[in-house]
């Protein structure tokens, strides 16, 4: 199988900037590891950041990689990170340049400053540390979904473009921006742009919708099930706070 192009140890202090990771035409299950998984050392006197990290899968030629990004270590800072599957470029089909996740949260008390997320065929991002926090969200959900049936998480029609698991207990956003084309088959229904467990200590605020195009395709529900649809006739809708 493909391999990791960065494997960074669960130790204090590392900065990764201004890099261009590319997928491989190999699948990789992961391109981008901060941590083993389980990683338990706190650093939050000397974070690993991650500023203007941009990964790529297709583009330039075929890639697949299962996830792009994925973090097990604690506090860890992201600050400019653009993870894309690409749209459109060489080696770009639904089954060629397959990506199921942009961006995977383990850790605790990460943040993100700038994250930019596009066109990932499962949910872009998926969040499972406590107490995480994300300033400016952007997202494209993927363009190429060639029906509904190719596009189910098990009885929910598509995938979410930011997830915080159940389990999560604490988690804060700011300012989040979904947006669906799905020019191939503008019928495709995405159930909902955000998803998360309701609860006191879990809060996303100031989200939008928009269905690009004058309406192609329809994210149902701004948040969970909360927020009119995106859609032909209603293209944006915004929400101040949810769940």
């Amino acid at each position: 199988g493909g391999v990791s192009a960065i494997v960074v140890d669960d130790v204090d202090g590392t900065t990764l900037a201004e890099l261009l990771v590319e997928a491989g035409p190999v699948e990789s299950p992961v391109l981008v590891q901060i941590g083993a998984p389980g990683a338990a050392v706190r650093h939050s006197s000397s974070p690993t950041l991650l500023s203007d990290l941009f990964v790529r899968v297709g583009g330039a030629g075929v890639g697949k990689a299962t996830r792009s990004l994925e973090i097990n270590s604690n506090d860890v800072i992201g600050d400019h990170l653009w993870l894309w599957r690409a749209d459109h470029g060489d080696g770009v089909g639904w089954t060629s340049n397959t990506a199921a996740n942009g961006l995977v949260v383990n850790g605790s008390d990460v943040t993100m400053y700038g994250l930019f997320v596009e066109h990932y065929q499962e949910d872009q991002v998926r969040w499972a540390g406590n107490r995480g926090r994300t300033y400016m969200f952007q997202n494209e959900m993927p363009y190429d979904v060639p029906g509904q049936t190719e596009w189910m998480s098990g009885t929910t029609r598509g995938f979410a473009a930011y997830r915080v698991d159940d389990g999560v207990t604490r988690h804060e956003a700011w300012g989040l921006g979904s947006y669906c084309f799905f020019n191939r088959n503008p019928d495709v229904v995405a159930e909902r742009a955000f998803q998360a467990p309701v609860g006191a200590g879990v809060r996303l605020r100031n989200m939008l919708t928009v269905s690009l195009g004058g309406g192609r395709g329809t994210i149902a529900h701004v948040i969970n099930q909360s927020g009119p649809a995106a859609q032909k006739g209603a293209t944006v809708q915004k929400l101040v706070s949810g769940p």
